[in-house]
């Protein structure tokens, strides 16, 4: 846990992981109430995710000289959130882990992703965010020509860098989109439409930043383009994205609403 958060503080990719636990936690208590007193332990699947756990930890230590720091980490991570898991699960039985399945499977994304996935993620975001800025420009009447990473209109070119990417704002959007949408919403396939809708949003609030700082570096001033709002203005971009997730939290959640109501309508039969 020490390497993890030490890495989460030194690392802006992993800064998503500082939150994981607090909010796993918190659901797990607001939810705690909601739940009957009655207790029926499952030592057998508990003993089960435990062994599990301990098996996972000792393959890691046996070949520890055959695997990269990242994905030793990654693999005793994995394997101390399967061993929270087993001991809730011994003590309190599948039925409580069942109804707190979210906060407690929310844990897994305590696991840091390796480098060379997290590299691959960020290239797809790299990647689709330079299209979709190429798009916004078409879309504008705006000349340009992409390269690559290359986007070219007149008078400037700018490169979606691996920063560009911004894969700490768009794994934060990620996590508190799921998390609104366990709040927020019952059915399943409209949570999953709120998560879904976090990738997409992801690639869009990047593709307008880098849309609007090379707009600014051309029409007023090309220090827009290394200056504080390129450096510090994620958040501006992150809270408009957080703000179309909201909106469709609230559409979706009136669907919800309109649903339960007609469903709850008496049925009147005609004798």
């Amino acid at each position: 846990m020490v390497a993890t958060f030490t890495l989460a503080l030194n690392n802006e990719e992993y800064t998503h992981l500082l939150l994981i636990l607090p909010v796993s936690v918190a659901l797990i208590v607001l939810e705690w109430k909601s739940l009957k007193p009655s207790v029926v332990p499952s030592r057998g699947v508990g003993l089960v995710l435990l062994a599990s756990a301990m098996v996972a930890c000792g393959l890691s230590r046996w070949t520890a000289s055959d695997l990269s720091p990242a994905i030793h980490l990654a693999v005793y991570i994995g394997a101390l959130v399967i061993w929270w898991l087993g001991s809730f699960v011994f003590c309190f039985g599948t039925r409580w882990s069942l109804r707190l399945m979210f906060p407690l499977g929310f844990l897994l994304c305590l696991v840091p992703l390796p480098e060379f996935a997290l590299d691959r993620i960020v290239v797809l975001l790299q990647r689709e965010s330079a299209a979709a800025t190429r798009m916004l420009f078409t879309a504008t009447g705006v000349p340009v020509m992409q390269d690559g990473m290359f986007i070219s209109i007149p008078g400037v070119t700018v490169e979606v860098a691996r920063e560009c990417s911004s894969i700490r704002s768009s794994l934060m959007l990620l996590i508190t989109s799921m998390v609104l949408a366990h709040l927020f919403l019952r059915s399943t396939w409209r949570k999953t439409i709120v998560v879904l809708a976090a990738i997409p949003l992801s690639v869009a609030k990047n593709a307008v930043r880098i849309f609007t700082l090379s707009m600014l570096g051309v029409h007023v001033d090309m220090g827009f383009l290394h200056g504080t709002l390129h450096r510090r203005g994620g958040i501006v971009f992150f809270i408009l994205a957080l703000l179309a997730v909201l909106l469709l939290l609230w559409v979706l959640g009136r669907g919800e609403k309109k649903t339960s109501r007609d469903l709850d309508q008496p049925v009147l039969q005609q004798s």
